[in-house]
């Protein structure tokens, strides 16, 4: 089969490589797109590798159809051959093939082309898991989800909107601003001319405190922002984009009960990233198939055009997901 390959130039290649050994307890998912996230750009660059077990291409969420399964998995769950499937991944999805555990699949919600399942399992078990799990996130709290133009805040919004929540995010222009009007967010702050802690403050003393913050920036301003959040608020960090150091205060954090968490989905257990799957499944897909909830697909390109996929990523242009298809749905 062939995957994208990394060469000693970091350029991307469509290669030749082994097909899959598939396990008693997996199936093989004939691959028809992958979804891109920011942690294939580092895994590119080599601070970012897959973890021990899995391929060394990039590619952390797929859909495909299961064109072979292991001799343990119809014991084990109701997956067959043909199942139109979706699937996190611990790597190697830019490929035509993998060999995935049977409780990393979910099935494709009803009326979603396979692009669109490709941008779940990653994003939206992300969202989900620092959102509610981590997060607590209740109807009728407010939620900070910073990088509104990120493909990660283009699914969490809409997801934490879906549950009752209201929304603030944070974007760098007020061009920007305009372009993330469909995602519902009921507050959008351009940081490159407003304080973002300063409007926090605002909120606070409007009613409107933070309860949970799930950020992917984290640098300054979450030392300068965290005071104003809710009694026995939730400031989740994911990652650091902004920068690795802040100062906070002692003093809110003690007075109001507050939680500094940092979280990963990536070095989860695998019995947990299954639990959470499992969760997507029972209160998530319903509102994706009723139409509550929609994936953000930004563009979509033929796998050989990865590089370019990337590229898109790196310059910061996509509001939505970027997704490589592999091969078309009917084949």
């Amino acid at each position: 089969m062939k995957a994208i390959l990394v060469d000693e130039q970091k350029n991307l290649v469509w290669s030749d490589v082994p097909d899959p050994t598939v396990g008693d307890d997996e199936v093989l998912v004939r691959i028809h797109a992958a979804a891109l996230n920011r942690a294939d750009l580092l895994q590119r660059q080599g601070r970012y590798p897959s973890p021990a077990g899995c391929p060394e291409w990039m590619g952390l969420e797929i859909a495909g159809v299961i064109v072979a399964v292991g001799k343990d998995v119809a014991d084990l769950s109701e997956w067959k051959l043909g199942d139109r499937v979706c699937a996190l991944l611990g790597g190697g999805g830019y490929a035509e093939y993998v060999a995935v555990k049977y409780d990393m699949l979910m099935p494709i919600p009803k009326g979603l082309s396979m692009e669109e399942a490709s941008a779940l399992p990653e994003a939206y078990a992300t969202s989900y898991l620092n959102l509610f799990i981590e997060g607590h996130l209740e109807a009728g709290q407010t939620a900070f989800i910073p990088a509104g133009a990120s493909g990660l805040a283009s699914v969490a919004i809409p997801m934490a909107k879906a549950f009752g929540a209201r929304v603030i995010t944070s974007v760098l222009s007020d061009e920007i601003a305009h372009k993330i009007t469909p995602l519902g967010a009921d507050l959008v702050i351009n940081s490159a001319k407003e304080d973002v802690a300063e409007i926090l403050c605002k909120e606070e003393q409007n009613g409107h405190p933070v309860n949970v913050s799930m950020d992917c920036l984290s640098g300054e301003t979450l030392g300068k922002s965290l005071p104003y959040m809710a009694r026995g608020g939730y400031w989740i960090v994911i990652s650091t984009l902004a920068g690795i150091e802040t100062n906070v205060q002692l003093r809110p954090l003690l007075t109001k009960g507050l939680h500094l968490v940092g979280s990963m989905l990536r070095n989860r257990t695998p019995q947990f990233k299954a639990y959470i799957l499992s969760e997507l499944v029972k209160h998530v897909w319903p509102k994706i198939e009723d139409g509550t909830i929609r994936p953000s697909i930004y563009r979509i390109l033929p796998i050989e055009e990865a590089a370019e996929a990337h590229a898109i990523l790196e310059r910061g242009e996509n509001v939505g997901k970027v997704v490589l298809r592999v091969c078309d749905e009917q084949i």
